[in-house]
């Protein structure tokens, strides 16, 4: 319980992203509303959107049915564009906990999920997939509403994503399987890959969605239960998501859904002695509890996506136009509400101060406005708490003594929006450098050779990722052998695909998402060893 009690409500807050591409304007039915003023030179100053989507779902939901949190409460969630309640949520605590695990520990061991031929299970996954392509604009509207990111990027990557994503675990639903291995003297030995049961998954709140297929994927298309806790700040996609599930033929139980706070539902979920498994994204801080909570139970095993702190190198034989936008989109993509962002931009001292002209001009241009209006790069941070901390953090940085090439305050009055801001002079002991902000916040780094960057950017307690931009195959392939970091990009920058392993080094996680690797997460090996008599080989 002391554990427990340590919980902030960082149990909910996270990252991770996927890369983005270009999408048309969101069509002619949607409602404008009042103005954002004052943001500045780089924003685009237009009237809100309302958006066109109702939400519809706001309950818990168990055992297949939308149901009121066991102690009557709710929770209000906002829009961060204005800092206004859009809905009240039922608040899960112990007892939804507890509801939610009876109900998928009884689908699991009682229920058909895990009986299922694994063809009929990749059946309904891919049913799921069509209908999330039928309901895309919804999904997607609803998703800018809640979080803030793009509506160009939700409806033209995450979205789609999401669906490509349980396409590619329904594909694997039917190719688990175990191995026959031979033996020293007359047996028989197989190797079954089981489900491990009913599992626990806790979703952060910058890519909600995205996140939601990375976990909810590979452990239904293992055969597994599932309960999962949605982020305070973003439960509704998931809810929505949910319901499509079941619509597309998941039976009652197999897939539970709890809303709620870190301190409490999140607690309860990680320390409950009846879930096998514990799956987490968030701060690196929040994980520790997590794990010291699943440890203290029934030591379940836990799979964590933690924080980072990402160097993006930009070598002296650089293209420093292509190099300096590729950078721009490593650090301030999603409001630079990505785990992986690259938040240390290293630089070779030759091309130095031609790559921080470029990054000034371009975080200078860079579109800050209203997400649901087309052409708009940056949306606003996700809550007041998040805003005010990177804030702190670019006041550190000035502090400090770094220079503030541009930006370094927030834009307008109302809602959660900040200036893309970029520092250069800025030395390896200030926070910036060190500190995960999680926000529009660019620190240039200045380094003279392939050793000394190697070092610098190892000397971290993350692992996450990197970026190397370089023309010479050499020192990239240098570069990515050395290294300490689960994801190395050379010459690109957030590319993801449902079959690239994700994860970190260090105090950034243990286990991988996505990709065949992930499926391991969610799976037993039992050995059956039978002895055989007269064998006519062995």
């Amino acid at each position: 319980m002391a554990a427990a009690r340590r919980i902030s409500s960082l149990l909910s807050r996270s990252l991770s992203a996927p890369s983005v591409s270009q999408i048309p304007s969101l069509g002619r039915n949607l409602r404008r509303g009042r103005s954002i003023s004052g943001l500045g030179a780089a924003a685009a100053v237009e009237e809100l959107i309302t958006p066109p989507v109702q939400i519809s779902y706001t309950q818990h939901l168990i055992n297949g049915k939308f149901v009121d949190a066991a102690s009557g409460k709710t929770f209000p969630v906002y829009d961060p564009r204005t800092a206004q309640v859009i809905a009240h949520v039922a608040e899960g605590d112990a007892e939804d906990i507890n509801r939610a695990v009876a109900a998928a520990r009884k689908a699991f061991d009682e229920g058909p999920w895990p009986k299922m031929t694994p063809y009929e299970r990749s059946l309904i996954l891919l049913r799921f997939a069509d209908l999330v392509e039928k309901h895309n604009d919804e999904v997607a509207a609803l998703e800018t509403w809640n979080n803030g990111k793009p509506y160009e990027q939700s409806a033209k990557s995450e979205i789609p994503s999401l669906a490509r994503l349980f396409r590619y675990y329904a594909g694997w639903a039917d190719k688990i399987h175990g191995l026959t291995v031979p033996a020293d003297g007359n047996y028989h030995v197989q190797t079954l890959h089981e489900p491990i049961g009913a599992v626990g998954q806790i979703l952060p709140w910058n890519f909600p969605l995205i996140l939601f297929a990375w976990k909810v994927g590979p452990a239904l298309a293992c055969g597994n239960t599932i309960v999962l806790k949605t982020a305070e700040q973003t439960p509704l996609t998931a809810l929505y998501a949910a319901k499509l599930l079941h619509e597309a033929g998941l039976p009652s139980g197999v897939l539970n859904v709890v809303s709620g706070y870190g301190p409490t539902a999140g607690a309860s979920l990680a320390s409950h002695m009846d879930v096998d498994k514990i799956s987490f994204t968030g701060s690196t801080d929040t994980g520790k509890i997590i794990f010291d909570l699943a440890a203290r139970s029934n030591l379940k095993p836990v799979t964590l996506e933690l924080g980072g702190k990402s160097a993006f190198i930009v070598c002296e034989d650089a293209d420093v136009d292509q190099a300096a936008e590729l950078a721009h989109f490593a650090l301030f993509f999603n409001q630079g509400q990505c785990c992986c962002a690259g938040s240390r931009t290293f630089v070779h001292e030759r091309v130095y101060d031609e790559f921080v002209e470029k990054a000034k001009a371009r975080a200078a241009k860079r579109i800050v406005g209203d997400p649901f209006k087309q052409g708009v790069e940056q949306g606003p941070q996700i809550d007041s708490e998040q805003f005010e901390k990177i804030l702190r953090y670019i006041r550190s940085g000035i502090e400090s003594n770094a220079t503030l090439e541009c930006g370094g305050d927030r834009l307008g009055s109302r809602g959660y929006f900040i200036q893309p801001t970029v520092f250069s002079n800025v030395k390896d002991d200030m926070l910036i450098a060190r500190d995960e902000i999680f926000g529009p916040v660019q620190s240039i780094l200045k380094f003279k050779d392939i050793d000394e960057v190697i070092r610098r950017a190892n000397t971290t307690r993350y692992g996450l990722a990197a970026g190397v931009f370089t023309h010479n195959l050499d020192t990239a392939n240098t570069l990515s052998r050395a290294l300490r970091a689960g994801t190395i990009w050379i010459n690109c920058f957030d590319v993801f695909d449902a079959a690239i392993p994700f994860g970190g080094y260090k105090m950034s996680g243990i286990g991988r998402e996505k990709g065949i690797y992930s499926l391991n997460s969610y799976l037993q090996v039992k050995a059956v060893v039978t002895p055989l008599k007269n064998p006519a080989w062995l």
